[in-house]
């Protein structure tokens, strides 16, 4: 089975004042998480969608599945307080709900919506042949690692420098178990999951996605992502 987390479960702050959360609004004239279901949802390769969703919101996201027709979507399920923990809760839930030794789960942003096939297929047959799946873009600008005081250690190498997006994908049994040890540890607030899967020694291997993968984070992201669109669907 294959089976996408879509995390949906943050309030958008840094989107400035609005009356939705950010997943929920509207890249020409539909919501930002409806554009990013329906490429999981047409995708031949799997078999079902978990969702996260701000607890408040669910019936509001529930309607929506029905407007727009998403039928793969198995369950919403309340996010946590973190990021972390809004994953968390998806990967538990198909924990219960499939055998986590054969299991692949795709864990994606509920605001990013212009993935594609081949990306999600690439990230399934990578998991299978390497066990784990990061979709990266190679840095255009130069990164530099910095103290606690600002001061730069040490410039990297622009082509030893990747970007981590998403989807990042893993079998369930690997993921589900490596998030039980960090609650254990009392970690819960990792910025994705590639990074608690690093700290605790699990391999990573990278695929490579495009620069239109895009999280949509700010209202800049917005106008950025309407462009984005326009291209892709010749408008």
């Amino acid at each position: 089975m294959n089976i996408a987390i879509i995390f949906a479960g943050g309030v958008g702050k840094r989107m400035g004042k609005t009356d939705k959360p950010k997943q929920f609004m509207e890249i020409y004239g539909k919501p930002i998480i409806i554009h990013t279901l329906e490429v999981f949802e047409k995708n031949k390769n799997i078999d079902g969608i978990i969702v996260a969703s701000k607890e408040e919101w669910i019936g509001y996201l529930e309607d929506l599945l029905k407007q727009y027709n998403i039928k793969k979507v198995v369950k919403v399920v309340p996010g946590g307080e973190t990021g972390q923990m809004s994953i968390f809760n998806g990967i538990k839930c198909a924990h219960e709900m499939y055998d986590d030794n054969s299991t692949i789960v795709l864990i994606h942003d509920g605001v990013r919506p212009f993935i594609n096939d081949e990306l999600i297929d690439t990230n399934i047959e990578n998991v299978k042949e390497k066990g784990s799946s990061i979709s990266c873009v190679f840095s255009t600008e130069t990164e530099v690692l910095i103290d606690q005081d600002k001061n730069i250690k040490n410039v990297i190498k622009r082509d030893e420098s990747l970007i981590a997006k998403a989807p990042q994908s893993f079998y369930l049994k690997d993921v589900y178990e490596t998030h039980i040890k960090a609650q254990k540890d009392g970690l819960t607030d990792s910025i994705d999951t590639c990074t608690l899967m690093n700290q605790y020694g699990k391999p990573l291997s990278v695929v490579l996605t495009d620069y239109d993968n895009i999280k949509i984070t700010t209202i800049k992201d917005i106008a950025l992502a309407e462009s984005i669109y326009k291209r892709r669907n010749n408008l």
